[in-house]
């Protein structure tokens, strides 16, 4: 992007104002999410990134989960491994709409291959996934009570409501044959945990959700936080481990996520979960029933987008490529529930 990109006078005033940060500018865009718009920005003291909805955002409260990301970051600043609020803008004349603005951290963004600057072997793999694995143990260990997210969500039920919530939304509009994705729902609601632990969830927690040390295997930061709530931290680790190492299928559904941890000599899911036990304190039970989960879940969700492509709404290679992974995260939520992972 341009220096004279049209944020850049509106956005460097109010940085200033509300910062004292002369020079703010947008550089360029960085790559994340589909939901939201990432934007590195240059300062005369250094870097930013800017966090905002997309210009063509449907809703008018789409700007609601980076205000949730600011809320969480704010609290667990001490506790976790996470960018830094520098400032928070509700006025949607600065920009356009709402952003958000943090510290910029020095890592790189890993999804299929390793850095050039990392060893091209299973401990280097094995070392980002033990330090995944204890960064999500500390964000499942975060005093969500005492730190000023009491209130973020509502843990009552949580996996039910989730269940019966992307369950109706795709009988609301279906675009083909499914029948996994009722089945599933049906097994998942009659074999949902009596009870589980409660605590600060990331919600999309995973390799593409975080930022490496650019040269040397390890962890930098967590990010990506507008889908964290107070739920099950259990859910959170089926997440993880969903994209962890082999998989039932070849090719598997979203194949390019965490394709560097199917390597030969990766750790195990097991083996990360009862990591994640030891770090927690939290049971490890119903591991099978949280795979399930996951893919369900993801499975469920991301059909909406696919129902979009089948509408000639969206058009993209992301899109297109549902069509496999939707099934084929359904194929793997079956497979998890017979206990095969």
């Amino acid at each position: 992007m341009s220096a004279d990109h049209p944020f850049d006078a509106p956005l460097a005033a109010w940085i200033e104002a509300e910062t004292g940060l002369k020079g703010a500018r947008v550089s360029r865009a960085l790559s994340g999410g589909n939901a939201n718009l990432t934007l590195l920005l240059a300062t005369d003291d250094g870097p930013l990134v800017l966090r905002t909805p997309p210009e063509n955002a449907i809703s008018a409260t789409s700007h609601r989960g980076i205000e949730r990301e600011a809320t969480v970051l704010r609290a667990i600043q001490g506790h976790v491994k996470a960018p830094r609020v520098v400032g928070w803008c509700e006025d949607a004349a600065v920009i356009g709409r709402p952003f958000l603005l943090v510290s910029h951290v020095d890592g790189i963004a890993i999804t299929d291959t390793l850095p050039a600057t990392y060893p091209a072997t299973a401990a280097s793999v094995n070392r980002l996934g033990e330090d995944l694995i204890d960064e999500l143990a500390a964000i499942h260990k975060a005093p969500w009570q005492t730190i000023g997210l009491e209130r973020l969500g509502n843990p009552q039920n949580f996996l039910e409501r989730q269940i019966t919530r992307w369950r109706a939304a795709r009988a609301e509009s279906p675009v083909r044959d499914l029948p996994l994705l009722d089945e599933l729902a049906v097994w998942l609601l009659n074999n949902i945990p009596a009870s589980g632990p409660v605590g600060l969830i990331h919600g999309d927690y995973h390799l593409d959700n975080t930022l490496s040390h650019p040269d040397r295997p390890g962890l930098a930061a967590v990010i990506d936080w507008e889908l964290a709530t107070i739920g099950d931290p259990l859910a959170d680790l089926g997440l993880f481990l969903m994209f962890w190492g082999p998989r039932e299928l070849d090719p598997p559904g979203f194949r390019h996520i965490q394709a560097v941890s199917r390597c030969e000599s990766a750790l195990s899911r097991r083996v990360l979960a009862e990591r994640w036990g030891a770090a927690t304190g939290f049971p490890l039970t119903n591991l099978d029933f949280y795979l399930c989960f996951a893919f369900w879940r993801l499975a469920a969700i991301v059909e909406g987008a696919y129902s979009l492509y089948c509408q000639g709404k969206v058009d993209s290679d992301y899109a297109r490529g549902l069509e496999y992974d939707v099934p084929a995260l359904l194929e793997e939520a079956a497979a998890a529930a017979r206990g095969h992972w």
